[in-house]
């Protein structure tokens, strides 16, 4: 199993056990202890719905090791979408880490494939929306862009936003 993974699931088995967030463990790739970068850590039932999703697009922690602790736990007890996960349900879930690069803004439409990079769109009132990249149904920046605003409650036809992209770096 991937190293991002492992810690995501370990953190999740320790909270529902102990109710305690666990230590960053001492036997992980160098980079998660180095490298500071956005994280999301989204759950799927085996039946590939959504069970919880939470993340950072911008480094909110020391590292990426400490970003995968924090999120997993929030996507597995915190999503407000969602009650907090139970043991049952471990057995029955899959974990994707994404480690996200630096947004960078988009200077046209044309720049964008929903496949290869997710989007944020910010309205000028602060108002912020994240659609991860590669997602199951989306399959035009159209779509990808209407997703986003409305997570974000951006009303496209009404205010005017700033998207950026990014790409990630999933684990499965």
């Amino acid at each position: 199993m991937d190293e991002y993974i492992k810690l995501a699931k370990k953190t999740i088995e320790n909270y529902l056990e102990k109710n305690q967030i666990i230590e960053v463990p001492k036997n992980l790739p160098e980079k998660m202890y180095k490298t500071r970068a956005g994280v999301f850590v989204s759950l799927h039932k085996k039946d590939g719905s959504l069970r919880g999703c939470i993340g950072t697009f911008l480094p909110t922690k020391e590292n990426i090791a400490q970003e995968i602790i924090s999120n997993a736990i929030s996507a597995a007890f915190y999503d407000p979408r969602f009650f907090p996960l139970q043991k049952d349900e471990l057995n029955n879930l899959e974990i994707s880490v994404d480690i996200l690069s630096k947004p960078e803004i988009v200077k046209s439409i044309d720049n964008l494939d929903p496949k290869k990079y997710g989007i944020i769109v910010k309205s000028i009132n602060g108002h912020t929306g994240l659609l991860l990249p590669d997602i199951k149904g989306i399959n035009t920046v159209n779509e990808q862009i209407s997703i986003a605003c409305q997570k974000a409650g951006i009303n496209p036809n009404k205010e005017k936003f700033q998207v950026y992209k990014f790409t990630v770096e999933r684990h499965k």
